[in-house]
């Protein structure tokens, strides 16, 4: 009897051990660098200090993981090693480690990056452009909300920031986009800046937001005609007062 016990016991402990790994299959997102951003107010020093990649997505049945810092966007074909590790090779020689704790993608420390830790996306679907979820849950928590103009063009309007990149009550735009990396942002130097564009025409300003508070600002480029742009805040165009 007990030898029947010892060898059952002994079936389930190898069992356990040759379960099935869990699918990383999904979108993942930089919760760090959004919740960062939304408790501080200072966006640019959110994404350098959790970033610089923001989002991943993976599908295990297809082999495939692709990642976006904001600015480049690029696939790589994905492997399970000996010790469970997810392995995502790209064009070259260019590889990156992931791993699956809890609830956690975590992105290993490599040459190339620092650790990074990642969460399930909830919104939008899984066929939404590798990058647009993570900007999705960043406009929600970081804009959404109800924003009142205290000062500026359409002072006492009320001013509606979409999660799609739509803007409503905001004079002269009907579409925004936050600058978070790539030209935009070595243009902008130390300031964060913001995107505002009506039909066809559009344009860039610096925006400082401390609070309940965002203070847009004119984008006034210093450098010469042959140089990439160097703006600095100008005049202030609004203040917006979260409601």
């Amino acid at each position: 009897m007990r030898c029947l016990l010892v060898t059952l016991f002994s079936s389930v402990l190898l069992s356990g051990c040759a379960s099935t790994p869990q699918d990383p299959s999904g979108t993942w997102i930089n919760q760090a660098a959004i919740d960062a951003a939304s408790e501080d107010g200072n966006l640019r020093e959110a994404l350098l200090a959790y970033g610089p990649n923001l989002e991943w997505q993976i599908d295990s049945q297809r082999q495939l993981a692709r990642f976006s810092n904001g600015f480049k966007r690029d696939e790589g074909t994905l492997k399970r090693d000996a010790k469970g590790l997810l392995r995502v090779h790209f064009y070259g020689d260019a590889e990156e480690s992931l791993n699956l704790q809890d609830d956690e993608l975590i992105q290993a420390q490599s040459a190339t990056w620092p650790e990074q830790r990642f969460v399930r996306a909830a919104t939008p679907g899984p066929l939404a452009p590798v990058g647009s979820s993570f900007e999705h849950a960043l406009y929600s928590a970081y804009l959404g909300g109800t924003w009142v103009i205290n000062e500026g063009l359409g002072e006492g309007g009320l001013v509606l920031f979409q999660a799609d990149g739509s803007v409503e009550g905001l004079p002269g735009a009907e579409r925004y986009a936050l600058c978070l990396a790539g030209d935009c942002a070595a243009m902008n130097g130390e300031y964060d800046s913001i995107w505002l564009q009506l039909g066809e025409q559009g344009q860039s300003w610096l925006f400082e937001r401390e609070g309940d508070q965002l203070r847009v600002f004119q984008a006034v480029n210093r450098a010469q005609v042959n140089e990439m742009p160097d703006y600095h805040k100008g005049q202030q165009r609004w203040l917006l007062e979260q409601r």
